[in-house]
């Protein structure tokens, strides 16, 4: 600069610091323009989220007798906080049941960034997905921290790789905060902490890239980490920092990448840096893993509440978010009258859901609201309702067992029999399995041919009638 006076120091950050020792106003000034992350959502550059809230009752923990001590010290009492764990206080079964619980919910083809405490408990979660998973592939999650050097950053590089699909999970401790490009990040998982709003707003970051076919991104927050969108830091210019300021205990949290993962390992007693404290500060270093008593991990039950942010960083509707989403609907559907009526005959319904597909919302996109509203196990029909009209969904399961109760009184012999089949592959498929073409693929897997089907059925006008009667009674509620 002192050689050019004439020339302009610029710079770029989405993450500027007001603390003591770094100050990013202090340097440059007041910023000369903004652009909020609420902005980047509303003009389409950034992927909006939804948050999954999970809660159990061992979020927190008292040490029991009842419980058996494998390492480390504890007395009778000693309690231990979202915090502790991990640092101080390892439960294998609470990480076993966190995995089983994240991993039972999410697509398992879509890629994932798992946020851990330490490298060690980055490694030990990685050990659980792949005990969990269903795919054959060794490499299907795999750890990068500091300590995995090359090979960490092969399975990084991969991961980015939107033409590969292993490795499809990466655990990680403070590494992958920053400065990672994977474009098609479906599901973030926390499972720790997260103290520094920089960090967190890092974090979100990794979730927020563009990618075709990505309408949204889900975080799975095991921490109470949603706390931060009430803070009026997130989407906003940083405070000015207190007179009295003073770094967390555990060190700098917005350190970068590898030394970041340093700094979290010596603060949970996993690094160098333990000289210092002597034999007086060895109790504190020292983890206490608990095995807890029998029947405990079977009892441990999550209660997930799903919320919905909207650009401005506040609580939202379902509805409102999917309008954000997926446009308004309602030019296509009148009322709910009209869509039972159109869904309800299956000429109709399909001619619907080309006209769906006309607007932009195929097969993939219309899965995708079904998964958004968290109805996997509903008709497409509850789905849409939801959305246009909050109208509560079923589950196909649901609308099968009340017309197997109620809706088929009219008929009876072979024609029952067929349709009894007809709904049982609804239940496992879905609407597609009640199609005119799945009515004549399933009398010739059944008869041998169309032909055959007439003599046990009573021809094909019969069958075609009660097809759609059934349709109608299926729907009728």
């Amino acid at each position: 600069m002192a050689r050019h006076p004439r020339a302009f120091l610029a710079g770029l950050t989405a993450t500027p610091k007001r603390k003591q020792n770094a100050d990013t106003y202090g340097y440059f000034g007041e910023p000369v323009y903004s652009y909020a992350l609420r902005d980047g959502i509303e003009d389409g550059f950034l992927t909006p989220f939804k948050v999954r809230q999970m809660a159990s009752a061992i979020d927190a923990y008292v040490y029991h007798p009842e419980d058996q001590v494998l390492a480390g010290e504890v007395e009778v009492g000693d309690a231990f906080d979202e915090d502790d764990f991990n640092r101080r206080l390892i439960i294998p079964e609470r990480e076993r049941s966190r995995v089983q619980e994240f991993m039972g919910r999410i697509d398992p083809r879509q890629k994932t960034l798992v946020f851990c405490a330490t490298q060690d408990h980055a490694a030990l979660v990685r050990d659980l997905i792949n005990q969990l998973k269903t795919s054959k592939d060794p490499d299907y999650c795999q750890r990068v921290t500091a300590n995995d050097g090359a090979i960490g950053e092969q399975h990084l590089r991969h991961f980015q790789d939107n033409d590969k699909t292993i490795p499809t999970i990466l655990t990680t401790s403070q590494k992958l905060s920053t400065g990672v490009d994977a474009r098609n990040v479906r599901h973030i998982v926390l499972m720790r902490p997260i103290c520094s709003m920089i960090e967190f707003k890092q974090i979100i970051g990794r979730g927020t890239r563009v990618f075709d076919g990505k309408d949204c991104f889900t975080i799975w927050d095991f921490v109470k980490a949603y706390e931060h969108f009430n803070d009026p830091e997130w989407d906003g210019e940083p405070l000015a920092p207190d007179a009295g300021w003073r770094e967390r205990e555990d060190g700098d949290k917005d350190a970068p990448g590898a030394e970041a993962d340093r700094v979290a390992d010596e603060a949970a007693g996993d690094g160098a840096g333990d000289e210092a404290g002597g034999d007086a500060d060895s109790r504190s270093k020292e983890k206490v893993v608990i095995q807890l008593a029998d029947g405990k991990a079977r009892k441990i039950t999550y209660l997930a509440t799903t919320t919905y942010w909207s650009p401005e960083g506040r609580p939202i509707s379902a509805t409102a978010f999917l309008q954000r989403l997926f446009g308004d609907l309602s030019g296509l559907v009148a009322d709910e009258d009209q869509l039972r009526t159109t869904w309800s005959d299956p000429e109709i319904r399909e001619q619907f859901i080309a006209r769906l597909g006309e607007h932009g919302y195929d097969q993939d996109r219309l899965d995708d609201i079904r998964r958004l509203v968290d109805a996997p196990d509903s008709d497409l029909y509850d789905v849409l309702g939801y959305v246009l009209f909050t109208t509560p969904a079923k589950t196909r399961h649901e609308r099968a067992e009340r017309l197997r109760q109620d809706g088929l009184d009219a008929v009876d012999g072979e024609l029952k029999a067929l349709l009894l089949s007809l709904l049982k592959a609804y239940e496992t498929g879905g609407e597609a399995e009640l199609t005119t073409p799945k009515l004549g693929q399933l009398l010739v897997a059944r008869y041998g041919s169309v032909g055959e089907s007439k003599a046990k059925l009573g021809g094909l006008p019969q069958v075609k009638q009660a097809f759609k009667a059934s349709q109608q009674a299926l729907y009728a509620q």
